[in-house]
């Protein structure tokens, strides 16, 4: 007997330093897979910048949150307009699997399963540096992948800023110390 596991919205540490978190989206893989890899649908749910579909191919991610949604919200004290990081492609497997580096020290891999009419999008962020850094950046992830869904759904979606002070509160009582 099969026992189907409910997707939950919010992240969990899979081990030490790893977040997990999925989302089913409407499909086919290709749709979710042209939001992965075209610079100008990312911006718009996560962050710009090109990707070359190749692995050890260098790219920068270039982050704008206050585009993401209108409106933002209230941006908080210390985040600027605009944040930017240099990584790496590490593994690219077209509409199933692409993985880069996060910055110098992290990794982010997105594996895509089609399920009937929608695709489970996994995101297995690694080595994480803090506990800190584990609130902000589930809270983001979180935060993106809602506004990515509703984007694909042709919904609005919560002011970014928002959403992501909440959602780091909950990951705050959910993570743990």
């Amino acid at each position: 007997m099969t026992e189907l596991l409910e997707i939950q919205a919010y992240g969990r540490v899979a081990e030490p330093a790893t977040l997990v978190i999925e989302r089913k989206l409407p499909g086919p893989p290709s749709r979710i897979w042209s939001y992965l890899m075209d610079a100008d649908k990312r911006r718009l749910w996560l962050a710009d910048g090109v990707m070359e579909a190749k692995a050890g191919t260098p790219f920068e991610l270039v982050w704008r949150n206050d585009e993401l949604t209108d409106p933002p919200g209230m941006r908080p004290e210390g985040f600027s307009e605009e944040m930017r990081m240099k990584s790496r492609i590490l593994e690219v497997h077209k509409e199933k699997r692409l993985v880069f580096t996060w910055g110098e020290t992290g990794e982010v891999s997105f594996d895509l399963r089609p399920e009937g009419d929608e695709v489970l999008m996994t995101v297995t962020h690694r080595r994480i540096s803090d506990r800190a850094n584990l609130l902000m950046v589930g809270a983001g992830w979180h935060m993106h992948l809602d506004i990515l869904a509703a984007k694909l759904r042709g919904e609005r979606a919560e002011p970014f800023w928002d959403g992501w002070l909440r959602l780091k509160a909950e990951y705050d009582k959910r993570m743990p110390a």
